[in-house]
């Protein structure tokens, strides 16, 4: 996970939204603070109820384009209950909260990938295989 969560705020503008991913190079923001999470804004939300629906970027908040409530996981959760999570919400993004309902983290599909290519021994025995010169 990400330790250095950025957040966009509710009032702020789906273009703000959408120019802060991209400078950021990310697909969502979490949407409130780290001691407020209140939604997700993703681009398949702007894609969806912004652009496909023709609404005005520079007019409409991401409070009216960003998935809530908030799906989050626990630090203390292992590997492979943040990814049954992520795969039952259908989503990509997951919030990491500690008790307290702070956000101290962010979990992405990228995430999961390099540590399962990393420590998996199976990937890395088929990614060996595939690569090694046919004799």
């Amino acid at each position: 996970m990400s330790g250095e969560v950025e957040f966009i705020a509710p009032d702020a503008t789906v273009q703000q939204a959408a120019e802060m991913m991209g400078e950021l190079d990310v697909g969502g923001l979490p949407v409130g603070s780290a001691e407020d999470l209140l939604g997700v804004v993703t681009d398949r939300d702007l894609l969806y109820r912004v652009v496909a629906e023709g609404r005005d970027p520079t007019r409409m908040r991401v409070r009216e384009a960003m998935s809530a409530p908030p799906v989050f996981c626990r630090p203390t959760d292992d590997i492979r209950a943040a990814m049954d999570l992520m795969t039952a919400q259908n989503i990509r993004r997951l919030a990491v909260r500690d008790a307290g309902g702070r956000t101290v983290g962010w979990l992405t599909l990228a995430d999961l990938s390099r540590r399962l290519l990393v420590e998996s021994d199976t990937v890395q025995q088929a990614l060996r295989a595939a690569t090694e010169p046919v004799a």
